[in-house]
């Protein structure tokens, strides 16, 4: 797919303008074209000459595609030159399209058309910035002039990352179904290092976005310190593009500069320093890159697979043993892929047939068999082998259906984790729906096999987990919310419930539990070291392995699924939305009563916080920590010895609820601060001013 942008902007003096982008994909009638480049061009957007009889209005602009609403620019207020610094983009599917541009003006009542133009761009080139007088337009009105746009429009192509018409299927639609060009022979890993001299003040949030054929990586926002790798196609020789972006708000994002890196001059093995001047006035990006020759992939029958040959086998096996754990530490291991066939897949054309083929993938690296045309029950008998990176990553197998140069029709997926694998098995599995939650129609049958160095593989848990190159848009979800809220309420249930059990202890519920726990504590505490802190992690985890291999416990994977009611969900999202502010509630009361201690909001409060820190300096100073956690403990266990009614309390919960938040000092003023007195005409119980023939009815609060 080819993509065209148009960019406009406001035009300034100190700088060079900045860019507003649309993004207009259009068809070959040949084939798909894929993406050429990506540019962001100087463009500016001056409102001027608007005609009113009086006074200055409050102008904006709305953009609309086939009498549709695409982006509405801010509001300039008092102003018949506004000046807007937006960018955006929008997807187009046919370049005939005319995109009308209209001028509003914002009123309490009804805003009020001050005219609108059109742009075509039937007849523009790619690569040239045409310079547009757009003059605005109003039928109804008897002016004759209505005011002009200025406008700078580029034509290019362009990939459409920075906004997604839907991200599941556009990710399919980039597959290239040619084999040869699914090889790759090296690894171009990049390490994004800092920006230098960028400009401090109104440019918003910066990120740099990466793109080597379909391969798209967005950083974070902010500098930086990221590392990823790229893989580097055998038959494919397009450069690196490198673009710096600015984002302010949702919608309007920046380019600060763009440039390409030739990879076929790059030595292998060598880390090579780049520090790349942006547009004027944008300073600096310096990152690192260096090109690996990679080794384990390839695409063959099943009969002539790699691990098929003893010798060959033997190599690999010996290559991740034990005793050569020191070599090549960056390579974990290797994983082949048998994909035998697949039974009974869903009909997608109009003759009962599809047109499958398979997609096997594994972090960043993905390779996929030939298409099988009009069947259900393909036969590839292909083996593929990855290097494995991450013992810890998951294969995805994604059957798809060819459907020419549209999108491939989704059939089935199926995920399996590298370290529930069996060597040398045939297994036949049932495809799933595409969030993996249910099982679709059809099978797929498998023969895996994983060889790793398990000190290797140990090393590598300990290091940053790969980055995802393909950028996910992440939606909100009632039911992911719902379900994500259940599950941390299942873990503060267990938390609470263990909570409750050590206060037991304590409660003298059970005399043996109490007797036994308080011998414990005193054991433990006197001869306390550093060391049983993790034996107890140990034994624990020894003791829970023991529970499951004796079939006394099972891991509970329950994430509560089943049909409900209207009913049922609609107190299901009260019953969330309700937790998440209750929760939201004490985590901002916490922070802010123990902010306002330390900002003498409540002076005696934080005098008391002072005296109780001194005191616990001294103790801590003069007696040893295992004293004091020794008589601490001996008087929470017999408190309830010595008083059988006594009421079991948190010393610093209590401390902490007597300190007022910054909602209850709104609600209730706090005037007791250093030096202030209360002002007389303010109660302090409701904060509101008392009437001056009110004030001996109200004479207790002030």
């Amino acid at each position: 797919m080819a993509y065209i942008v148009i960019t406009y902007s406001e035009r300034t003096h100190a700088t060079s303008p900045h860019s507003l982008v649309f993004v207009l994909p259009f068809f070959p009638l040949i084939s798909i074209v894929t993406v050429l480049s990506h540019v962001f061009t100087t463009i500016f957007l001056i409102c001027s000459f608007l005609y009113l009889i009086l006074g200055t209005i409050d102008p904006y602009v709305k953009f609309k595609l086939e009498g549709k609403q695409f982006y509405k620019c801010k509001v300039v207020y008092k102003s018949l030159n506004p000046r807007w610094n937006e960018s955006f983009s929008h997807p187009l599917r046919d370049r005939e399209h005319v995109v009308e541009v209209r001028v509003y003006d914002k009123n309490r009542t009804a805003d009020e058309f001050m005219g609108s133009s059109t742009i075509s761009l039937k007849h523009l080139q790619l690569y040239k910035t045409y310079e547009m007088e757009l003059l605005l337009d109003d039928p109804k009105s008897k002016e004759d002039n209505m005011g002009v746009i200025l406008v700078d429009v580029c034509l290019m192509f362009r990939d459409a990352t920075i906004k997604r018409r839907n991200s599941k299927m556009e990710t399919y639609q980039g597959l290239s179904l040619s084999l040869k060009n699914q090889m790759w022979t090296g690894v171009l890993g990049i390490t994004l290092v800092e920006g230098q001299d960028l400009p401090q003040h109104g440019r918003g949030d910066i990120y740099v976005r990466f793109r080597l054929g379909d391969q798209k990586y967005k950083s974070k926002v902010g500098l930086w310190r990221e590392q990823f790798d790229f893989n580097q196609f055998e038959d494919n020789q397009e450069p690196l593009q490198v673009e710096v972006y600015s984002k302010r708000g949702r919608k309007c994002e920046e380019s600060w500069g763009l440039f390409e890196i030739d990879l076929s001059r790059l030595p292998l093995n060598e880390r090579q320093l780049y520090t790349h001047v942006l547009d004027p006035g944008k300073g600096r990006l310096v990152f690192l890159v260096t090109l690996r020759p990679c080794w384990g992939v390839s695409i063959s029958d099943i009969e002539t697979a790699a691990l098929e040959n003893p010798d060959e086998r033997d190599t690999v096996v010996d290559r991740f043993s034990l005793k050569n754990s020191h070599k090549c530490v960056g390579e974990v291991g290797l994983l082949q892929v048998k994909v035998v066939k697949a039974n009974d897949l869903p009909a997608t054309d109009l003759n009962g047939k599809s047109n499958p083929f398979c997609v096997v993938e594994l972090g960043n690296s993905k390779l996929q068999t030939h298409t099988i045309y009009k069947t259900l029950n393909p036969d590839w008998n292909k083996a593929f082998t990855f290097p494995i990176k991450d013992i810890h990553d998951v294969i995805e197998l994604t059957v798809l259906d060819e459907n020419g140069d549209k999108a491939p029709n989704f059939l089935g997926k199926l995920a399996i984790p590298l370290l529930t694998v069996q060597n040398g098995q045939e297994i036949c599995l049932f495809l799933k729906k595409e969030d993996l939650g249910g099982t679709s129609k059809g099978t797929i049958t498998l023969v895996l096999e994983v060889i790793y160095n398990k000190v290797r593989a140990g090393i590598r848990t300990f290091q940053p987990k790969e980055t995802t190159l393909m950028e996910e848009n992440v939606k909100f979800s009632k039911k992911v919310l719902a379900r994500n809220i259940y599950r941390v309420r299942k873990i503060s249930t267990a938390v609470l419930y263990t909570l409750q059990y050590i206060k037991s202890c304590f409660q003298w519920e059970s005399t043996q539990r109490s007797l036994i726990a308080f011998l414990i504590f005193l054991v433990t505490v006197w001869h306390w070291e550093l060391f049983m802190l993790p034996l107890f992690l140990l034994l624990l985890l020894g003791w829970q392995y023991f529970q499951l291999t004796g079939g006394k416990a099972s891991p509970n994977l329950d994430l509560e699924s089943g049909k409900k009611g209207l009913m049922d969900k609609i107190h299901m999202v009260q019953e969330v939305v309700l937790a998440v502010q209750n929760v939201l509630d004490e985590i901002a009361n916490i922070g802010e009563r123990i902010k306002n201690i330390f900002n003498w909001s409540v002076p005696f409060m934080s005098c008391l916080a002072c005296v109780v820190l001194f005191v616990a300096t001294a103790l801590l100073y003069f007696i040893p920590p295992r004293y004091i956690v020794l008589i601490w403990g001996v008087n929470k266990f017999t408190k309830k010895l010595r008083n059988p009614y006594t009421i079991d309390n948190n010393e610093t919960l209590d401390f902490l609820k007597r300190v007022p938040s910054d909602v209850q000092k709104v609600r209730v003023q706090f005037y007791i601060q250093i030096g202030k007195e209360f002002p007389e005409d303010v109660c302090i119980i409701c904060c509101s001013r008392i009437p001056k023939c009110c004030r001996n009815i109200s004479s207790g609060f002030v």
